[in-house]
Parts: structure tokens; C-alpha cells; sequence
């Protein structure tokens, strides 16, 4: 069984961002009724220090919509670090995409956003617009794989454009070799993975990444409670799972699919097994709640009655 870590001091914390390439963080469809499966919200248990907050979306600026001006507006009622979870530039990723389309929105939190790289930034040849314009925050070029803590979290941040990163996503590449040492190096620590691409969807446009099941099982071998993705625009969130998409709910993954961050949203069809909550008609972010031992997940939309909550334990 894992047990929860206490937060390191800051200069241990430096001290292993030097050792490994690691950087500490910055200061819609139908809609079933909620499964009786998910943890009832509510609030996350104080013991120790308080909560680390991280909010945010994929799939996010356009420049010809209005969506990802309103998520900003969202973001910029909730303190805590940003994420992005890949295509954050539309349509190519390039330079003057992120700064006439992402800066004006969501370039406002650039200084405490922790992105993730997704396959539209690489129709810019080497992603060159997303990490020159996130710079280190984006972790190193052009792997675009890194780790940081947020609170006594470890938050693992994939890139699972498994065709272009070097080495690709299976077993044996060098991201799973470095996924594996990372958790290792914390082991016990509460884990979030964010990557680009979800593992498992109920979306009928970009299928299930299969590509990605390597870094899942690596994710899944270390007792990591949950993860997050983008790509399909919509939200959906699974009963925890292996790698597989075998339902476990003693050791299994729950990944959440936020690509709700302003552009078009596209349409869900059969429900995928262990999808629990979909919708694809609000935009809207995701705000994590990171706390000793626990977790709390609430979808805040943009307008409209759709709402998912809940909360799980650190194992």
C-alpha cells in the first residue's frame, strides 16, 4: 500500500531538479447521470499543509472563437498553477499563433503555467512555437517530458505525440526509461500524470491512444492514482483502470479528459467501457485539488448546468 510523503524543503527540491532534468512548478453529447461509483465531493482533509491547486484545459486557443477567452475568465478566478494539456495554439503551434491567439487568453497565467505539448504545436517543425514561447517551463527540448511537485504531489508531464517525441512511447524508449526512474526516485509520493493524448475515449474522432499504453503501464506498475488529457474535445472521465482498460478500482488509474479549453467541441459516440461521466456541449476547466494523501476534481464550466465532482485517496 503507498503512503503519503511529506512535502520536501525547497532546497531539496532544487537539488533533485538538478540531478534530473527537472524543473519545480511556477510561483460536448449526452450527459448519463453521475455514477454512483464516483466519491461524493467533498472537501479535501487539511492534515498538514494546505492543498496545492492546479486548473486548467487542452485544446484551447483559436483566434476565430470566443471559447477560450471565456476559460480564461475561469482560470483567472482560480489561483494555483496552470495547465494546458497539448494543442494550445491552433491551428500549427507557430510563433504568431501563440502570440496573437494563445497570449491575448491564456498567455495572461504565463507565469505559473506548466504545459503539455500536443500534436497541433508540431505542426511546427520540432514544436519550436510551444517551447519558444513556454521557454524552460515546458522542460527540456525537445523531449517535452519533465516532472515538478504541487504540494506533497509529484505531477509527471508526458508527451505522448508518440511519432514525433525522440525515441517514441513504447517500452524500453527513453521517455518510459525516465518514467520509471522519476516515480521511482519518489516513490510513495501522491502521483498526477498529464499528457496530451487520452489513453481511453469515447470520442468519434481520434481514437484511443494505443501507442501510449507503455507510459500508462509504467504509470500503472507505480500505483499513480490519476491522470489527465486532452485531444478529443470534450469532457469525459473513467472508473479507474490498468493500461489495459481493465477496471481495477483497488490499484487502477483514473484518467479525466478536459480537451474543453475553447475550440470546437466534437461529439461523443458509444460510451467507451468504464466511462462514467461525459459531455460535450460546455467548455470549461478542470480544478484539482492536491491534498495530504487526498484529491478532490471539480469540472467548472464556462455557462450551462453540467458539473462533475468528486474525490478519491492517495493509496
Amino acid at each position: 500500500m503507498r503512503t503519503v510523503r511529506l512535502p520536501a524543503v525547497a532546497v531539496l527540491l532544487l537539488g533533485l531538479a538538478a540531478c534530473t532534468g527537472d524543473t519545480p512548478p511556477a510561483p460536448a453529447g449526452a450527459t448519463p447521470a453521475r455514477s454512483a461509483a464516483a466519491a461524493p465531493a467533498a472537501a479535501v482533509e487539511s492534515a498538514g499543509p494546505a492543498p496545492a491547486v492546479l486548473v486548467g484545459a487542452g485544446d484551447i486557443a483559436t483566434c476565430d472563437g470566443t471559447g477560450d477567452s471565456r476559460t480564461a475568465d475561469l482560470v483567472a478566478r482560480i489561483p494555483g498553477t496552470v495547465f494546458t494539456l497539448g494543442d494550445n495554439a491552433y491551428d500549427r503551434g507557430s510563433a504568431a499563433e501563440f502570440r496573437r491567439c494563445y497570449g491575448p487568453t491564456w498567455g495572461r497565467f504565463k507565469g505559473r503555467t506548466r504545459p503539455v505539448v500536443g500534436n497541433h504545436e508540431y505542426g511546427t517543425p520540432g514544436a519550436a512555437g510551444h517551447f519558444g514561447y513556454f521557454g524552460a517551463a515546458a522542460g527540456p527540448r525537445p523531449q517535452g517530458y519533465y516532472a515538478y511537485r504541487a504540494g506533497s504531489w509529484l505531477v509527471v508531464v508526458l508527451n505522448n505525440n508518440c511519432g514525433v517525441v525522440p525515441g517514441g512511447c513504447g517500452a524500453g524508449s527513453p521517455q518510459e526509461r525516465w518514467l520509471r526512474a522519476r516515480l521511482a526516485a519518489d516513490r510513495g509520493a501522491c502521483t498526477v500524470a498529464l499528457m496530451h493524448e487520452p489513453r481511453f475515449t469515447s470520442s468519434t474522432v481520434h481514437p484511443p491512444s494505443t501507442a501510449s499504453t507503455a507510459l500508462v503501464k509504467a504509470l500503472y506498475d507505480d500505483g499513480v492514482e490519476l491522470m489527465l488529457a486532452g485531444h478529443n474535445h470534450g469532457y469525459e472521465r473513467f472508473a479507474p483502470q490498468t493500461a489495459t482498460g481493465r477496471r481495477d478500482d483497488a490499484r487502477g488509474i483514473r484518467q479525466i479528459m478536459v480537451g474543453t479549453g475553447g475550440a470546437r467541441l466534437y461529439p461523443f459516440g458509444k460510451a467507451a467501457p468504464n466511462s462514467e461521466v461525459r459531455d460535450a456541449k460546455h467548455w470549461g476547466v478542470l480544478k484539482l485539488t492536491l491534498g495530504a494523501g487526498t484529491y478532490r476534481w471539480d469540472f467548472v464550466p464556462v455557462a450551462g448546468s453540467f458539473r462533475d465532482s468528486g474525490t478519491g485517496r492517495c493509496r
